[in-house]
């Protein structure tokens, strides 16, 4: 189960994140979760969101060059040692992790963690035998209600 993100590329000037959230507000899209990692001078803006579709089209119209990335993402228990468990399993599958981002689920004690793959579908195969959550795009958009 694999899940649309979209990366951005924009210039480390103050406004540039705001513009983004401002434009996919006004098209009434939802972010669901956002990673920003940034040197000096550029960011690259990572975002799932719930009409990836009409996002990246909104994006591109307003001038961004928006990159579709097919991303996994699992749950895992939100105690001290969760994500060992689940790196573990990526690690004995041999499947190399890209980069990596999370965000709470308080409601059922969980965290989400989403990982862009070399292998997405080894890592998948090996998560599921590890007995965690691979998410499908919908069950993830029903934690953000």
């Amino acid at each position: 189960m694999k899940i649309h993100q979209l990366s951005i590329f924009l210039e480390n000037k103050p406004g540039h994140l705001q513009a983004i959230c401002q434009a996919l507000a006004d098209a009434q899209i939802n972010i669901v979760t956002l990673s920003l990692a940034d040197t000096q001078q550029f960011g690259i803006v990572r975002l799932i969101v719930e009409d990836w579709e009409k996002a990246k089209d909104v994006l591109s119209r307003s001038g961004y060059a928006v990159n579709i990335r097919e991303v996994v993402a699992a749950t895992v228990p939100d105690k001290p040692g969760g994500m060992v468990e689940i790196l573990k399993a990526i690690g004995t599958a041999g499947v190399n992790i890209e980069y990596m981002y999370a965000f709470a689920n308080r409601s059922k004690e969980e965290a989400i963690l989403v990982f862009r793959f070399q292998d997405a579908d080894a890592a998948i195969e090996a998560l599921q035998k590890a007995g965690r959550e691979v998410l499908s795009e919908e069950s993830l958009f029903s934690l953000s209600k």
